[in-house]
Protein backbone atom coordinates (compact mmCIF):
# COMPACT_ATOMS: atom_id res chain seq x y z
CA UNK A 1 0.00 0.00 0.00
CA UNK A 2 1.49 3.33 -1.10
CA UNK A 3 -0.59 5.71 0.98
CA UNK A 4 0.25 6.76 4.50
CA UNK A 5 -2.61 5.82 6.81
CA UNK A 6 -3.74 7.66 9.90
CA UNK A 7 -4.72 5.21 12.67
CA UNK A 8 -8.24 6.32 13.59
CA UNK A 9 -9.40 4.45 16.66
CA UNK A 10 -12.34 5.28 18.89
CA UNK A 11 -13.66 3.32 21.81
CA UNK A 12 -17.37 4.06 22.22
CA UNK A 13 -19.62 3.30 25.16
CA UNK A 14 -21.89 0.57 23.78
CA UNK A 15 -25.11 1.96 25.21
CA UNK A 16 -24.55 5.48 23.81
CA UNK A 17 -22.81 4.71 20.50
CA UNK A 18 -25.62 5.70 18.14
CA UNK A 19 -26.54 8.84 20.10
CA UNK A 20 -22.93 10.02 20.21
CA UNK A 21 -22.27 9.44 16.52
CA UNK A 22 -25.54 11.14 15.53
CA UNK A 23 -24.92 14.11 17.82
CA UNK A 24 -21.43 14.75 16.52
CA UNK A 25 -21.69 13.91 12.85
CA UNK A 26 -25.32 14.97 12.48
CA UNK A 27 -24.45 18.55 13.39
CA UNK A 28 -21.89 20.75 11.67
CA UNK A 29 -21.85 22.91 14.81
CA UNK A 30 -20.72 19.95 16.96
CA UNK A 31 -17.98 19.12 14.46
CA UNK A 32 -16.87 22.77 14.48
CA UNK A 33 -16.77 22.79 18.29
CA UNK A 34 -14.42 19.80 18.17
CA UNK A 35 -12.31 21.45 15.45
CA UNK A 36 -12.11 24.58 17.62
CA UNK A 37 -10.76 22.48 20.49
CA UNK A 38 -8.15 21.00 18.15
CA UNK A 39 -7.05 24.41 16.91
CA UNK A 40 -6.43 25.67 20.42
CA UNK A 41 -5.02 22.38 21.75
CA UNK A 42 -7.01 19.35 22.87
CA UNK A 43 -6.05 19.68 26.52
CA UNK A 44 -6.94 23.37 26.77
CA UNK A 45 -10.03 24.86 28.35
CA UNK A 46 -12.83 25.72 25.93
CA UNK A 47 -14.66 28.89 26.90
CA UNK A 48 -18.27 29.18 25.83
CA UNK A 49 -17.77 32.87 25.08
CA UNK A 50 -14.84 32.06 22.75
CA UNK A 51 -16.97 29.59 20.82
CA UNK A 52 -19.71 32.18 20.43
CA UNK A 53 -17.21 34.78 19.24
CA UNK A 54 -15.29 32.43 16.92
CA UNK A 55 -17.90 30.18 15.34
CA UNK A 56 -20.45 31.38 12.85
CA UNK A 57 -23.51 30.09 14.73
CA UNK A 58 -26.11 31.68 16.94
CA UNK A 59 -25.65 31.57 20.71
CA UNK A 60 -28.62 29.23 20.92
CA UNK A 61 -27.13 26.74 18.44
CA UNK A 62 -23.78 26.67 20.22
CA UNK A 63 -25.35 26.29 23.65
CA UNK A 64 -27.66 23.49 22.44
CA UNK A 65 -24.73 21.61 20.93
CA UNK A 66 -22.64 22.10 24.07
CA UNK A 67 -25.48 20.66 26.17
CA UNK A 68 -25.80 17.62 23.92
CA UNK A 69 -22.03 17.00 23.89
CA UNK A 70 -21.92 17.38 27.68
CA UNK A 71 -24.87 15.00 28.21
CA UNK A 72 -23.16 12.42 26.00
CA UNK A 73 -19.91 12.85 27.98
CA UNK A 74 -17.92 14.14 25.03
CA UNK A 75 -17.32 17.36 27.00
CA UNK A 76 -17.09 18.11 30.72
CA UNK A 77 -18.76 21.36 31.78
CA UNK A 78 -17.42 23.53 34.58
CA UNK A 79 -17.79 27.04 35.93
CA UNK A 80 -14.72 29.22 36.36
CA UNK A 81 -14.70 32.13 38.77
CA UNK A 82 -12.98 35.31 37.61
CA UNK A 83 -12.44 38.59 39.43
CA UNK A 84 -11.98 41.81 37.47
CA UNK A 85 -12.02 45.21 39.14
CA UNK A 86 -13.49 43.73 42.35
CA UNK A 87 -16.32 42.21 40.33
CA UNK A 88 -16.88 38.46 40.42
CA UNK A 89 -18.15 36.74 37.32
CA UNK A 90 -18.58 33.12 36.33
CA UNK A 91 -17.54 31.74 32.97
CA UNK A 92 -18.83 28.48 31.57
CA UNK A 93 -15.94 26.29 30.44
CA UNK A 94 -15.57 22.90 28.83
CA UNK A 95 -12.87 20.27 28.50
CA UNK A 96 -12.79 17.36 26.12
CA UNK A 97 -13.27 14.04 27.87
CA UNK A 98 -11.14 11.10 26.77
CA UNK A 99 -13.95 10.17 24.37
CA UNK A 100 -14.13 13.79 23.17
CA UNK A 101 -10.40 13.81 22.46
CA UNK A 102 -10.73 10.73 20.28
CA UNK A 103 -13.50 12.39 18.28
CA UNK A 104 -11.53 15.60 17.91
CA UNK A 105 -8.56 13.57 16.72
CA UNK A 106 -10.64 12.03 13.96
CA UNK A 107 -10.51 15.45 12.33
CA UNK A 108 -6.91 16.23 13.15
CA UNK A 109 -4.01 16.33 10.78
CA UNK A 110 -0.87 14.79 12.19
CA UNK A 111 0.87 18.14 11.88
CA UNK A 112 -1.65 19.69 14.31
CA UNK A 113 -0.33 17.60 17.19
CA UNK A 114 2.87 18.11 19.10
CA UNK A 115 5.22 15.20 19.72
CA UNK A 116 4.20 15.31 23.39
CA UNK A 117 0.49 15.09 22.48
CA UNK A 118 1.20 12.19 20.12
CA UNK A 119 3.06 10.37 22.88
CA UNK A 120 0.29 10.97 25.40
CA UNK A 121 -2.29 9.74 22.91
CA UNK A 122 -0.33 6.59 22.20
CA UNK A 123 -0.04 5.89 25.92
CA UNK A 124 -3.77 6.49 26.42
CA UNK A 125 -4.66 4.31 23.45
CA UNK A 126 -2.38 1.53 24.63
CA UNK A 127 -3.71 1.64 28.20
CA UNK A 128 -7.32 1.55 26.96
CA UNK A 129 -6.59 -1.29 24.55
CA UNK A 130 -4.78 -3.37 27.17
CA UNK A 131 -7.64 -2.84 29.60
CA UNK A 132 -10.18 -3.97 27.00
CA UNK A 133 -8.09 -7.03 26.10
CA UNK A 134 -7.71 -7.91 29.80
CA UNK A 135 -11.47 -7.68 30.37
CA UNK A 136 -12.23 -9.72 27.25
CA UNK A 137 -9.69 -12.35 28.31
CA UNK A 138 -11.45 -12.59 31.68
CA UNK A 139 -14.84 -13.00 29.98
CA UNK A 140 -13.48 -15.72 27.69
CA UNK A 141 -11.55 -17.42 30.51
CA UNK A 142 -8.24 -16.98 28.69
CA UNK A 143 -5.15 -17.26 30.85
CA UNK A 144 -3.70 -13.75 31.07
CA UNK A 145 -0.16 -15.11 31.30
CA UNK A 146 -0.50 -16.21 27.65
CA UNK A 147 -1.28 -12.62 26.72
CA UNK A 148 1.66 -11.37 28.77
CA UNK A 149 3.94 -13.81 26.97
CA UNK A 150 2.71 -12.58 23.58
CA UNK A 151 3.21 -8.98 24.67
CA UNK A 152 6.79 -9.62 25.79
CA UNK A 153 7.60 -11.45 22.55
CA UNK A 154 6.26 -8.63 20.41
CA UNK A 155 7.99 -5.90 22.42
CA UNK A 156 11.46 -7.39 21.83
Amino acid sequence: MDKKLHPYVIFLPTEKKDKILSAIFGSKASVDILRFSLDQGIAKTIYQKDLIESLNYSNKTIIQNLKVLTNLEVLNEQMEKTVKKNRISWLKTYHLTTLGRWFALLMAEETQLTETEKGELLESLFRTYVNLVKNLANELNINRSILEKIFKEEMK
